[in-house]
């Protein structure tokens, strides 16, 4: 499709009807609509189009976008908004939501989960000469960054010359005394560079902040590049947009070469706060590509004045820190005592130069809001430059003139404060807060910043259900150092700013994917690259091949246990209300009984208190609120949902160590079940509909990950904890189950629909069928299922598996005590005989059958516990300055 300079669909490109006009005419209604970003008394946030020119005709570098949203239409649209949507669940992209504060959204009951990362499906095509310009000033502006925090914790010029106020500096939280004299081996102390970038009215671009604490979203940049270039790959080939992926690289060979120089084989990892952090993907998917451990607090420790990880069982050195976490938090000994994200001496070790930690403890003093006003001129003085990317005008308090611009204006102004803890929107203010914060800016006005309210382009955008619309675009662009200077990420996280006064705190609602055209279009010949951008680090030197701490270990060993018992509760569940169907309405048969006995199964299982007093017509009543219940809560303990929700949060932990089909099959079982409320709705068919579908997913998700754990993970210690966890939860769920439903005589026929029921829910009912034709015998039953070493499902396998995990662990010699223990309960088992089991007491229990079973499942918890205290906890002597790291623990 050829598209005329106003968009309209060429008439010699074969007369093909398209929605091209329809499409830019609800695209321009919207664009009419931007006073929906208008603050009171401000300005329209608004002004450049990116789409469209002055005019109204289509700006050169959008064409091919024009004209895939004509080709696809209305229609076209929404379905790919679904599309998006599915990769993104798929990738398990995710964030962790926060309030308006920064803290943390939980549940009430304190759990936090992960939502959902929304990303528009249209990216922001940014041209060539657009983009010379914006690398030049943000590679420039990096230099001038890196040289400013060179000179505050060096020779102060900016300070001694008079040209940076020194309150400025000391009145930052972001200025870390103790890192004056701590520098990072190489040319550059700032390492990796932030930067928001939107447009003005007039097309320039302005900067909004920087970052340079901790950058986020390099991460996030990379995920959405492939996610989009799935979802519209003819675009993708159309386009072209030079790859954003090199970045990776560039960044991987920065933090060897940026290793103390008596590093010959550096190691180096990337310390994360942990899976509650508002951007754990972003810092998981960025160590998965670099090809570096994800660790936290509790895999690091110092000793010798030297860092090392724990992994394997010992001790390896490392070299480099790429820290995801504040300055302050990362010594509870030199900075915040109270830091449970840090390691005790890190300060000291990066003191004897025994570590590098990138960026440099002291480099958030260059988010000061202050420092933006004095930038052109430090520029002057450090580099005889001026800097290419401008910043909206800032007036500070601390100078006369510009302290009566601030009064003046302060309907119309961001103001903040020098200490970087107040961000106040003018327009938002009534009279009576405009007065007091005069009044507070004349008592103290060196701590008072104002700057002119952030100003955004608009763009393309198909976030919203109502199909294209304007949405009002900023950019976060990255770089990292080299020998030689800086490297931009080509492209980088795009956003659609949210409407109204939380725009100009940078606040957003979407992601959005750059793509920045090449100097010349290949229109001649198909694009040679493929659609989907694979970061594949090269082999550069490094002794880490894997991080097996005690954290990653519990990780991994819950992973196994909450797979195995989402899969043994939907097998369970789904024949339960198969029976129910079964026998709601033959209430008066003796096969009914199973329903109960199968809901008491559940009860006991779970570790429900059933109620005593109610009949099995009574239970057979309730059961639609039971099995909902024991489905769709997740804060019932051992529910369906329970065991969904901890297996996404564990696996999270160590996403860096997962394989990315782990997202796709974990994404589809969590859309099933999680997203229930936990009463059953008033619709019986919407009800028996959603149990049906949880369960079937549920089960076919822990079947395909099973599948993936055993022929796409490598079978180190972690995969072997993962299959002890696996084992024991197995042989859990097993003794408790047979415990409720055999121990008890009953009528033949509820016997037999029990046994039957039972067999199902192991998925043993085949194999028992094909050796006992017709047979209804509870030996029968407990052969197969306690001691045949050929079932998979049975007791004696699982102990089998156990031996042979337990032998690949660090300090397994055969005697160890977990070794012995797993002996001690297959001695045990192989003393029994299976007939002995079936006999009952005259009271019509089988007291041998619940006996070994209790003994069984007592030893399996205590094998756990052992386990636990032998390979997840930390080593003696290494307990946090705090003491017990609650949080780590993880309820059974």
């Amino acid at each position: 499709m050829v598209l005329r300079a106003n968009g309209s669909p060429d008439a010699a490109a074969g007369g093909v009807s398209t929605d091209v006009d329809g499409v830019l005419a609800s695209y321009r209604r919207t664009r009419a609509q931007q006073a929906l970003f208008e603050v009171r008394g401000a300005r329209a946030a608004t002004g450049y189009d990116e789409f469209l020119d002055a005019a109204g005709n289509v700006r050169p570098a959008w064409r091919e976008v024009a004209d895939c949203v004509g080709e696809r239409g209305r229609n076209g649209l929404d379905r790919l908004r679904g599309v998006v949507r599915g990769l993104v669940d798929n990738d398990g992209i995710t964030y962790i939501q926060v309030d308006r504060h920064g803290e943390v959204v939980t549940d009430p009951d304190g759990t936090t989960l992960p939502g959902p990362w929304h990303l528009d499906a249209l990216p922001l095509v940014i041209s060539s000469a657009d983009w010379d310009t914006l690398e030049s000033g943000l590679v420039q502006r990096s230099r001038l960054l890196d040289a400013v925090l060179a000179d505050l914790y060096g020779p102060r010029r900016s300070i001694t010359s008079g040209t940076l106020p020194a309150q400025l500096l000391f009145a930052h939280p972001g200025y870390v005394r103790v890192a004056r004299g701590i520098e990072v081996p190489g040319r550059h102390q700032l390492f990796l560079h932030g930067c928001d970038v939107s447009r003005s009215g007039d097309g320039s671009f302005l900067v909004n902040a920087d970052w340079t604490q901790a950058p986020s979203g390099a991460g996030y940049a990379l995920a959405d590049r492939r996610v989009i270039a799935h979802a519209v790959p003819e675009l993708y080939e159309r386009i072209g947009p030079r790859p954003a992926s090199p970045w990776a690289q560039a960044l991987r060979l920065a933090l060897i070469d940026v290793a103390p120089e008596a590093a010959e084989e550096p190691v180096v990892v990337v310390l994360s706060p942990g899976i509650h952090s508002e951007t754990a993907f972003d810092q998981a998917y960025l160590a998965g590509v670099l090809g570096f451990p994800l660790v936290e607090s509790a895999d690091l420790v110092v000793r010798e004045g030297k860092l090392w990880m724990r992994s394997l069982g010992t001790l390896k050195r490392v070299d480099v820190v790429l820290r995801r976490i504040d300055a302050d938090y990362v010594d509870p000994l030199d900075l915040r005592p109270d830091s449970r994200l840090g390691v005790v001496g890190l300060v000291e070790v990066l003191r004897r130069g025994a570590v590098s930690v990138v960026n440099s403890l002291g480099s958030g003093v260059l988010e000061s809001p202050g420092l933006l006003r004095f930038l052109p001129q430090l520029a002057q003085l450090l580099l005889d430059e001026t800097p290419q990317l401008q910043t909206a005008p800032v007036y500070w308090g601390g100078i006369d003139v510009e302290r009566s611009q601030l009064l003046t204006k302060l309907a119309s102004l961001l103001i903040r404060s020098a200490d970087g803890v107040e961000s106040i929107v003018g327009p938002t203010l009534s009279i009576a807060q405009r007065d007091t914060l005069a009044a507070r800016i004349e008592a103290a006005p060196w701590r008072w910043i104002g700057q002119e309210l952030p100003q955004f382009s608009s763009a393309p955008s198909d976030y919203r259900s109502s199909g294209l619309s304007a949405s009002n675009v900023g950019m976060r662009l990255f770089t990292v150092a080299q020998r030689s200077g800086y490297a931009p990420m080509i492209g980088g996280l795009g956003y659609l700013v949210a409407p109204g006064a939380a725009a100009y705190r940078m606040n957003t609602v979407a992601a959005k994917d750059i793509w920045v055209r090449s100097p010349t279009r290949v229109t001649a010949e198909k694009i040679p690259t493929a659609p989907v951008e694979l970061v594949v680090p090269t082999m550069t030197s490094s002794r880490t091949e894997a991080v097996s701490s005690p954290r990653v270990l519990s990780d991994l060993f819950w992973m196994g246990r909450y797979a195995e018992r989402a899969e043994q509760m939907a097998r369970l569940l789904t024949v339960t209300r198969e029976r129910y169907h079964e026998y709601r309405y033959r209430q008066d048969t003796p096969e009914s009984q199973c329903v109960p006995v199968l809901l008491a199964a559940v009860d006991a299982i779970t570790g429900a208190d059933a109620e005593a007093d109610r009949d099995d017509h009574e239970t057979i009543a309730v059961a639609p609120t039971t099995l909902w219940a024991v489905t769709a809560d997740r804060h019932r303990p051992g529910s369906l949902a329970q065991s969904v929700e901890r297996l996404g949060l564990a696996a999270r932990s160590v996403r860096d160590q997962m394989s990315n089909d782990t997202w796709m099959v974990l994404a589809a079982v969590e859309r099933a079940v999680l997203r229930a409320s936990a009463s059953p709705p008033d619709s019986q068919t919407a009800g028996e509909t959603y149990l049906a579908t949880a369960h079937s997913r549920t089960l076919s998700g822990m079947l395909a990950l099973s599948g993936v754990a055993a022929e796409s993970m490598v079978q180190d210690i972690g995969w072997s904890l993962m299959d002890v966890g696996k084992r024991i939860e197995r042989g859990l769920g097993l003794t408790a189950l047979l415990c409720a439903t055999l121990t008890e005589v009953r009528s033949p026929a509820a016997e037999r629909t029990v046994m039957e029921s039972t067999l199902v829910a192991c998925e043993s009912s085949v194999i028992y069928r094909r050796r006992n034709p017709g047979v209804v015998s509870v030996a029968a039953l407990a052969e197969l299922m306690l001691f045949d070493p050929q079932n998979p499902r049975s007791l004696v396998y699982q102990l089998d598996r156990l031996r042979t995990d337990l032998k690949t662990l660090p300090g397994a010699s055969g005697s160890s005590r977990s070794e012995r223990l797993v002996d001690e309960i297959a001695v045990r088992l192989r003393r029994i005989d299976p007939a002995d089991l079936a006999i009952a007491t005259a009271d019509g229990v089988r007291s041998e059958l619940a006996e070994l079973l209790d003994k069984m499942h007592s030893d399996l918890r205590d094998l756990s516990g052992v386990i636990t205290a032998a390979h997840l906890s930390l080593p003696g002597g290494m307990q946090p300055l705090w003491g017990p790291d609650e949080r780590r623990l993880v309820p059974s």
